[in-house]
């Protein structure tokens, strides 16, 4: 039996869905995620999750989104634009999490890739998420996930164990993979030392990847780029371990040339690659799969 053209998988077309709440500073959040999506090369679509009163200080206030406006969202975008990846941000409560759980089922998004980042406190340490999600997190969220991005704290929470180096990290990763996820990265960000450390932990084993650590308060955002990052690559074909190298490499840049906005934990620079010139600088690999694309559509090449 010959294969028709209909048989084949779609090739990817660098659609992400984005399921996350609003910061109104535009440094985390759906800003930081579109910002990220969009350079790299990628198309952002939203379903907003809540909004939020915020900026480099701390979030002062929080207001959800009806849930009938959140699954809506979400199946208005994948009835007509559809998603090469999705990513999920801020999902504060349980019924929030439910709600784009079943709605993803009613699109049939099973077998798109999922990329969660479990956010729980924001930069500033304001606590963004209750105690009944972080649970819906681990029973219900986790087990669909191609990936889960937490932090220390954040993987603490969600395994127990206690997170100090990277045999720490590569436990805590495989506790995470043992409740459904099939592959968590856990980073570095919080420990000490010279080298930011991250760990990728897959069911085909673990990686390593180490960057020189940026003293620097400039980190807000830091979480939402990165997982939104990795999900645009993604979303563009890139195997799981090579998106996350590209993506780490593209939000190290973004925090080394953060512009220096607020006075609390400013923002990184997301759009780093368009202040690039010589040639010299351009990066290699999916980012420059994300430069190149910043020429513009309908370029032939």
């Amino acid at each position: 039996m010959s294969t028709t053209e209909t048989d084949l998988p779609p090739e990817p077309k660098g659609r992400v869905l984005i399921i996350a709440g609003s910061d109104s500073s535009g440094g985390a959040g759906i800003q930081a995620d579109i910002k990220a999506v969009t350079v790299l090369g990628g198309y952002a679509a939203t379903a907003i999750t809540a909004l939020t009163v915020q900026n480099t200080k701390g979030v002062t206030a929080v207001h959800g989104a009806p849930m009938e406006i959140v699954s809506g969202q979400i199946a208005a975008v994948l009835d007509d634009i559809g998603a090469d990846a999705i990513k999920t941000g801020m999902l504060a409560s349980k019924e929030v999490i439910e709600t784009v759980i079943a709605a993803l089922d009613e699109a049939g998004a099973e077998l798109i890739p999922l990329i969660v980042d479990p956010v729980m406190v924001a930069s500033s340490g304001a606590r963004l998420i209750g105690e009944d999600a972080v649970e819906a997190l681990k029973t219900k969220l986790i087990r669909r996930a191609t990936l889960i991005t937490p932090n220390v704290p954040e993987a603490e929470a969600l395994t127990g164990i206690k997170v100090e180096d990277v045999e720490g990290q590569q436990a805590a990763g495989e506790a995470l993979l043992k409740l459904g996820a099939r592959a968590a990265l856990i980073k570095g960000g919080h420990l000490d030392g010279p080298q930011v450390i991250d760990v990728l932990v897959t069911r085909n084993g673990m990686r390593v990847f180490s960057r020189p650590r940026i003293r620097t308060r400039h980190t807000h955002g830091t979480g939402c780029t990165l997982a939104s990052a990795i999900a645009a690559l993604v979303a563009q074909g890139a195997p799981l371990d090579k998106a996350v190298e590209e993506a780490g490499d593209y939000l190290h840049e973004a925090i080394r040339r953060a512009p220096g906005f607020g006075s609390g934990a400013g923002p990184v620079h997301h759009g780093w690659m368009l202040d690039m010139e010589p040639a010299s600088e351009a990066p290699s690999g999916p980012l420059a799969a994300g430069l190149a694309g910043l020429s513009g559509p309908g370029k032939d090449t």
